[in-house]
């Protein structure tokens, strides 16, 4: 009988605790304010899918990475069809970011398509705009796969 009294009002303590966690749950994210109104440097002022200096750092970062890790002469010879895929697609409350698609052309002759996303405060050193990209066909070490999706959401 004892034990039954114990099983019981340790049954009544943990569905009151629940209780009380789902009550003190975080706030949606529609209720958030933009990172613009909760951090100081953000603007949600992007560059664009086509500025040389976003096409020219995912050039130097393909070529470094490939002469230093893979041992590979590969190099990307020129963009086109530049184009934005999304802008802040997980809401304004984060990091502002720009998603982006384009198709290089290698000096191997194979055209491919790079996927990229440009973040706001995510340059070297917190400054400027970053940008992760991908390769499709090029991910060997699976950073971002399935097949570079995870560069472009």
């Amino acid at each position: 009988m004892r034990r039954s009294v114990q099983n019981t009002a340790a049954g009544v303590a943990l569905s009151c605790l629940s209780c009380l966690t789902g009550a003190a749950a975080e706030p949606r994210l529609a209720d958030t304010p933009p990172a613009e109104q909760r951090a100081l440097g953000y603007s949600g002022d992007l560059p664009a899918c086509d500025d040389g200096y976003v096409l020219a750092q995912i050039r130097w970062g393909f070529y470094d990475r490939e002469r230093d890790y893979w041992k590979s002469d590969l190099d990307i010879l020129s963009f086109e069809t530049m184009r934005e895929t999304g802008y802040r697609t997980h809401g304004a409350s984060f990091i502002p970011r720009r998603y982006c698609e384009a198709r290089a052309e290698f000096n191997d002759g194979a055209r491919r398509k790079v996927t990229y996303a440009i973040g706001e405060g995510l340059g070297f050193l917190g400054l400027g705009s970053g940008v992760e990209w991908c390769v499709e066909g090029l991910d060997r070490d699976l950073a971002h796969a399935p097949d570079c999706a995870a560069a472009g959401r």
